[in-house]
């Protein structure tokens, strides 16, 4: 491990009020962007998915609970080599679940949030309630992992990895591989206008990366995340506890 530089106080706040102004900038950038992501425009659901929850089958309206907005984490869950759901999610998924808190600030803004994956309520619930979590999460086994492109299985349906179809894949240099099949990370929100509901953005990749355990925490300390690919190089020891890393466990598994 390297350690940062020792200096005094007065070295310190001259490198601080630097980087403050670098923080400053890149907060305006991200006003920037946040505002224009709000300008997007937004695609009303015709399809009439059905998800499982506690009360049973119910439509993505519900999902809602009276409000007008709905941020949905799509988590990954695990199968077998039959293609049948395994008893959890995988460990990535369940570290970003373990970080949702309390949703009260949430809901005074007129906000849901939930969990989908495509797998068997019975087995969502029964590991949501091995975690102690109160956030609802709910199944899916329709067409609704295939149309938003969380599950990609050319097999079943024409794959858009990361909002890009075969062709610009090729183009980017990126070819589609059977490697990339299977389920993949993503958040979406969603809005209610009445009784239609309205897709407005989505992320994936990289873009759920802040949810990811305690990243928007450690990106503030010194040793940050402890990854293999951060800088300065050499800082800390890679634990390997990156989404998908070799030490990644579930939360109660530490």
């Amino acid at each position: 491990m390297t350690m940062p530089k020792a200096v005094s106080r007065d070295e310190w706040l001259v490198a601080r009020k630097e980087l403050l102004a670098r923080e400053k900038e890149l907060t305006a950038a991200q006003a920037r962007l946040h505002a224009d992501r709000r300008r997007l425009p937004m695609v009303r659901i015709e399809k009439p998915y059905v998800f499982d929850g506690p009360d049973g089958p119910v439509p993505l309206i519900a999902l809602f609970e009276g409000r007008r907005q709905l941020i949905m984490h799509h988590f990954m869950w695990t199968y077998d080599d039959k293609g049948a759901a395994k008893a959890t999610p995988c460990a990535s998924c369940a570290s970003i679940a373990d970080g949702i808190a309390g949703l009260t600030q949430l809901h005074v803004r007129n906000t849901s949030l939930a969990g989908v994956s495509r797998a068997p309520y019975p087995l969502i619930e029964g590991f949501r309630k091995r975690m102690n979590w109160t956030f609802p999460w709910y199944g899916t086994s329709d067409d609704f992992n295939y149309d938003f492109h969380v599950t990609l299985d050319d097999r079943v349906a024409e794959p858009v990895l990361n909002f890009r179809d075969r062709a610009e894949l090729d183009a980017a240099g990126r070819p589609w591989s059977q490697d990339d099949r299977g389920e993949w990370p993503a958040i979406s929100a969603f809005l209610r206008d009445g009784d239609d509901v309205f897709h407005t953005y989505s992320t994936l990749g990289r873009g759920i990366e802040p949810f990811v355990g305690g990243n928007r925490y450690l990106d503030l300390t010194a040793l940050g995340r402890q990854e293999h690919w951060e800088e300065p190089a050499g800082r800390a020891a890679p634990l390997g506890l990156q989404a998908g890393g070799p030490a990644m466990r579930l939360p109660d598994e530490y």
